[in-house]
């Protein structure tokens, strides 16, 4: 098999058909988060936070990051003195375990931290003496002043950087573990016929590019489309079926949720599915799909009108569905904290209000982020301390966010809501110069 793995990896070098393959680049489904696969196991969440010696953390090449940035007094941090921080604590140091984890050099990753400029702080934030009092937020706030710069982010223009910040959050769903009655839409595991192969591995001048498809004898082709799959006769295994269609795309859409058994095997658990890969298809949306049938006005494609839709249309909900060639496969995974979401690109647990997704051209996975934006649909500032530790294919550009509000009906309410305008300033060491990239 490596061998016609090898000759894959050469075809697909190729220019022609690296344009074949050119839909199956892009993004799975999920316009916003959780798309990013991390390039070291996640970290651990149980014990204490241990911290390598720095000589135990080899130096890797730096990679650079696309925006500049100029270090400014926490001072000019517009709502720095007033974040709450007495629910910071715990996210920190649980981003510490991700940032002390060794780099592999693979440029097909997201970009992340550099764990060698880490690793002074961390060593202060899992020592008693030095670490603050968790419940205390001023204490919290005087521990990153002490050891932190803050650096505004800028554009590759060199003027302050400003742009969308967005939201997202865990959904829930009803579900089965067997299809039959109203539980008749699948979540698939991921096929063992898809093939995702990192092109830079083979030829360095290809590095950050991958591509996903299927053999067909010793043809690649691209994989099967959302609606060519459902008809092919060899779907993957499904984890769940869900009850409702467009709880089914949505979850897909935002790239992983929590499934209420209502009925079968394990009937009243609730279980987690979190994003395992996607069949390299352009995401489409079907609002936009909707509105170019003259089903729905643009401005009325919500979550809510779009499910109203389909209830009037039975008939013609795969034909929506299929407008989307794109499709997310997921894995299962235990729930062991309800208020803790699901491993985001930087494989660390999201917290709800404290987790973005970010443009790793400009800031890479690790990094704690200073967000100066609104509130969805309003001018109230919602000025919050967060950590870079997700990614997404619609999140491109500097200071570009998606906000992570966290699970449940509330956070989609207003991550459905949230279109807003944000600033960016990444916190760094201080001993560790301008904030860089492994």
């Amino acid at each position: 098999m490596s061998d016609r793995l090898n000759q894959v990896v050469r075809v697909l070098a190729a220019a022609t058909v690296l344009a074949l393959l050119a839909a199956c680049s892009s993004g799975p489904s999920r316009p916003t988060a959780t798309t990013g696969l991390p390039e070291a196991a996640p970290a651990t969440l149980d014990g204490p936070l241990v911290v390598p010696a720095l000589s135990a953390l080899p130096e890797t090449p730096s990679r650079a990051l696309t925006g500049k940035f100029v270090t400014v007094g926490f001072n000019e941090v517009p709502g720095w003195a007033n974040d709450d921080m007495r629910n910071v604590w715990t996210t920190f140091l649980r981003n510490c375990r991700g940032l002390m984890r060794p780099t592999s050099g693979n440029l097909a990753a997201p970009a992340r931290s550099a764990p060698r400029a880490w690793q002074p702080v961390c060593a202060a934030a899992a020592d008693p003496a030095r670490a603050p009092v968790a419940t205390d937020g001023e204490a919290v706030r005087r521990f990153l002043q002490t050891w932190l710069v803050a650096w505004k982010l800028q554009g590759a223009d060199a003027r302050p950087a400003s742009n969308t910040v967005t939201g997202y959050y865990e959904p829930l769903v009803m579900g089965s573990r067997k299809q039959g009655g109203i539980y008749q839409w699948p979540l698939y595991t991921v096929p063992a016929d898809l093939l995702t192969i990192d092109l830079g591995k083979m030829y360095p001048e290809l590095a950050g590019k991958r591509v996903r498809g299927k053999l067909e004898g010793n043809r690649v082709v691209p994989y099967d489309s959302r609606a060519s799959l459902e008809t092919s006769g060899r779907q993957p295994p499904a984890i769940v079926w869900v009850s409702d269609p467009v709880d089914n795309f949505f979850l897909q859409v935002q790239g992983s949720g929590r499934v209420q058994l209502t009925d079968g095997p394990g009937a009243g658990q609730t279980i987690r599915v979190a994003y395992a890969d996607h069949n390299g298809h352009p995401y489409v949306s079907i609002g936009k799909w909707l509105a170019d049938k003259g089903e729905l006005a643009l401005a009325q494609t919500s979550m809510q009108n779009i499910r109203e839709w389909a209830r009037r249309n039975p008939k013609r909900v795969q034909e929506m569905l299929n407008a989307n060639p794109a499709l997310v496969f997921f894995k299962e995974e235990p729930i062991t904290d309800p208020e803790i979401g699901p491993k985001g690109a930087y494989g660390v647990p999201l917290m709800g209000q404290r987790s973005i997704a970010v443009d790793t051209a400009f800031v890479p996975l690790g990094a704690p982020v200073f967000l100066a934006t609104t509130q969805p649909a309003s001018a109230q500032p919602l000025n919050r301390l967060v950590f870079a530790q997700d990614t997404g294919t619609a999140i491109k550009g500097a200071a570009r966010a998606d906000f992570y509000w966290g699970f449940g009906e509330a956070a989609g309410a207003m991550a459905g809501r949230m279109k807003q305008s944000g600033q960016m300033w990444v916190l760094w060491p201080k001993q560790a110069g301008a904030p860089s990239a492994r």
